[in-house]
């Protein structure tokens, strides 16, 4: 019997509370729980052809995901022929190719670089 009184007390702590008390203004909101008109994959391109020199690291924190994510989006962009990887030392350096197509029918039109020049410009 104790030990079903613990269990449900432990569920009542790790219930959700209320929507009221988790309610959150919008500006104290934090980064990662709004949504952005660019995903993440954009958000990396955008990084890596501002600073090619940024370790995965710093990609991460400035974005606002984690490293690991970073990785798999940058072999992404890399599969994808977006970005091309060369060894520098112990480093990478990342070059984006301006010249291709947007994925998407809608912006297939456009190129990687005008997005790019929209953005850092």
């Amino acid at each position: 019997m104790a030990a079903k009184t613990a269990k449900s007390a432990k569920n009542r702590r790790n219930a959700k509370k209320p929507a009221a008390a988790q309610s959150v203004p919008a500006a104290a909101e934090p980064a990662a729980h709004r949504w952005t008109f660019l995903t993440n994959h954009a958000h990396v391109l955008i990084l890596l052809h501002s600073s090619p020199e940024l370790v995965l690291r710093q990609v991460a924190a400035q974005v606002g995901i984690t490293e690991r994510a970073v990785q798999r989006i940058v072999q992404d962009l890399e599969d994808g022929g977006f970005v091309e990887r060369t060894r520098v030392g112990r480093k990478n350096r990342y070059k984006v190719k301006t010249g291709q197509a947007l994925r998407h029918p809608i912006e297939a039109h456009r190129r990687i670089g005008d997005l790019l020049d929209l953005i850092v410009n």
